[in-house]
């Protein structure tokens, strides 16, 4: 907290667009008091106890902001700063983010809310923050440079303004971004329609995240904010599976899932066994007209996408990004292809010098979830996560929709794993085989080569073995 003297100092230049008389009442009030949150676990959603009522959201592996009223403005208190977060068991992140999290908090407001948010900075080094999205006097919007002075490290300011239209929004530095998205400052901002909105159902569930990534080396803790392509943890909410929570749903609930892209790729999200229609994007809620039924929505970098369904399908549903390689832990991006290639002479060759020496690759993956092999510290597998019937083989950005005819309503807790009905499980085949028919000659080419080689050329095709010549 700083010290009463340095706010009546900084609150004269960071109003920035407000009256130089607001700022004179903002000097003479106390700082909100800093609300800090270091678990990683979900929340339960924030009821509102003061000011208009509204459904509050549940941020995945995150909580809400509490806030207070002075005079009928909404008070928050943001603090820059240094954490730890666990981005799942057995990994921490040296991180940078708000509040003791990163992401930092989400913002919840209602539509017509005037708002106040001091923003402490305990960085090393000067910050400051845009609100995504928003509809704000230019001196708010929160540019460094170009909106308003940086904010110095050990120095409070605040802004005001007023949320002009309900949506998804979020919130993050505009000063040395690389450096401080890369450290993982960001946090949602969800505003609340005023009243019923043409445009927005109500919902039973509406959950939220914020995508993002980080290339933390096997062994260490604190991210290379320089990496621009090469990263090796897919986060939401800076957390990858198995650390992610499961978004937990009562039967035919309307569901709603706020997400947002801070990464420097885009991302295909995928939900299993329903269908919905994007309802928003961070311009606002999407006209009916423009709305389709999906499994799939690409959420590009910089954006919000905003989708609802109805919940209708009893069962454990995955919820993933779908590029393969973001549903990954701790990849090795420099690990050559070993698949169909017989190791078995060179492996005993090596063992006689490395006697642990153990062949991988060579039948996919999936061996990498069997074996426990050591690892660094403070590292994760790379493909991991026990289910019921076995490893998920998954990592990154990878969840589980859990849908559940007993749940009982605005109940969040984790209904453990679906109980599947008798014969529904797909099952190993014990009965007669056929032989498969096979062509003979894979036809003639339209478009002839002038030149043949002289000798074919001959694959020979490999079948995966046991361990055991290893």
């Amino acid at each position: 907290m700083t010290s009463r003297r340095d706010f009546f100092k900084v609150a004269g230049i960071a109003g920035g667009a407000v009256a130089a008389g607001a700022v004179s009442r903002v000097a003479m009030a106390a700082l909100p008091e800093p609300v800090i949150q270091t678990s990683p676990n979900t929340m339960a959603p924030l009821m509102p106890n003061s000011g208009r009522p509204y459904n509050p959201v549940v941020t995945l592996n995150g909580w809400t902001l509490p806030w207070r009223m002075n005079q009928g403005i909404k008070e928050f208190h943001l603090v820059a700063e240094p954490v730890v977060r666990e981005v799942a068991p057995g990994m921490k992140a040296h991180l940078w983010g708000y509040n003791g999290q990163s992401p930092g908090p989400t913002i919840e407001v209602v539509e017509g809310d005037r708002v106040r948010i001091f923003v402490t900075n305990r960085l090393p080094e000067h910050t400051s923050v845009h609100w995504h999205g928003q509809r704000l006097p230019s001196g708010m919007d929160g540019v460094t440079g170009l909106t308003q002075p940086a904010i110095p490290s050990g120095k409070t300011f605040v802004y005001e303004f007023v949320a002009r239209r309900p949506g998804t929004f979020m919130y993050h530095p505009h000063g040395d971004e690389m450096v401080q998205m890369a450290m993982g400052m960001m946090g949602f901002w969800v505003t609340h329609p005023k009243a019923r909105h043409p445009l927005i159902d109500e919902v039973q569930r509406d959950f939220c995240f914020l995508l993002s990534a980080y290339d933390i080396e096997p062994g260490a803790a604190t991210p290379k904010v320089a990496e621009m392509t090469n990263f090796n943890l897919w986060t939401w909410n800076s957390r990858v599976f198995p650390g992610i929570d499961s978004l937990n749903v009562r039967l035919n609930d309307k569901v709603r899932i706020r997400m947002g892209n801070l990464t420097m790729t885009n991302h295909p999200m995928h939900v299993h066994g329903h269908e919905f229609v994007v309802t928003g994007t961070d311009g606002g809620p999407t006209p009916k007209s423009t709305r389709w039924h999906e499994v799939t929505t690409d959420v590009a970098v910089g954006q919000m996408r905003q989708i609802e369904f109805v919940a209708d399908e009893e069962g454990d549903w995955a919820f993933h990004c779908h590029k393969s390689h973001h549903t990954m832990n701790a990849m090795g991006h420099d690990i050559p292809t070993m698949i169909g290639v017989d190791h078995s002479g060179l492996a005993k060759k090596v063992n006689k010098l490395i006697p642990d020496y153990m062949v991988m690759g060579e039948r996919g993956m999936a061996d990498m979830t069997e074996m426990e092999m050591p690892i660094p510290d403070n590292t994760i597998p790379m493909m991991t996560g026990q289910g019921p019937f076995g490893s998920v083989e998954m990592g990154g950005m990878f969840s589980v929709l859990k849908v559940r005819r007993d749940q009982k309503p605005g109940d969040y807790k984790d209904p453990g794993w679906y109980k599947h009905p008798a014969g529904t499980v797909a099952h190993e085949y014990t009965g007669p085989m056929a032989e498969p028919a096979r062509f003979s000659a894979e036809g003639g080419q339209s478009m002839p080569r002038a030149r043949k080689p002289a000798t074919p050329t001959e694959v020979k095709v490999r079948k995966p073995t046991s361990h055991g010549e290893h």
